[in-house]
């Protein structure tokens, strides 16, 4: 089943790159005591995902954080080097974080995994947003399969 609104995040472990290395961190403290606007896309390197997705909230970060979010995270089932790399890529270096669920623990938690192995993708995550406040959640916004539309950052900004 899937997480809903009201419930606390799923406690895994997520990686992301630093400048002094590879940090793993629990979910549950990387959530704790902040606002924290995370959207989660299929794959890094994908074509909405690079396109369009992580693009918006590049653009628009500062706008997020002027409106009290503390933290925009970005999440897929893939490693944090990969994040890393895609991040970098595409201008999210200092805005975002690249969360990677390598093992997709963070998607199955949640209840959003996406079966894509047919496509070659293996298990991945359902292309989605929310909002987090002190590891609840507030705002869930999940997209039907080959949509992008309620999870951009522009949807985010009008919610909040």
């Amino acid at each position: 089943m899937a997480i809903k609104v009201g419930d606390r995040v799923p406690s895994v472990t997520l990686r992301y790159v630093t400048p002094e290395g590879v940090q793993a961190v629990s979910s549950d403290d990387f959530f704790r005591g902040k606002k924290v606007a995370l959207f989660a896309v299929p794959g890094a390197f994908t074509r909405t995902c690079s396109q369009r997705h992580l693009p918006s909230y590049v653009t628009h970060a500062d706008e997020l954080k002027a409106k009290g979010v503390d933290t925009i995270a970005c999440i897929a089932v893939n490693d944090q080097f990969v994040m890393d790399a895609w991040g970098k890529e595409c201008g999210a270096d200092g805005k975002i974080v690249m969360l990677g669920d390598g093992s997709g623990d963070f998607a199955r938690e949640m209840g959003l995994e996406l079966d894509r192995i047919k496509e070659g993708m293996g298990m991945r995550t359902q292309r989605y947003s929310m909002l987090v406040e002190d590891g609840v959640i507030k705002a869930l916004n999940v997209e039907q399969p080959g949509q992008y539309e309620v999870s951009s950052a522009e949807a985010m900004l009008r919610a909040l």
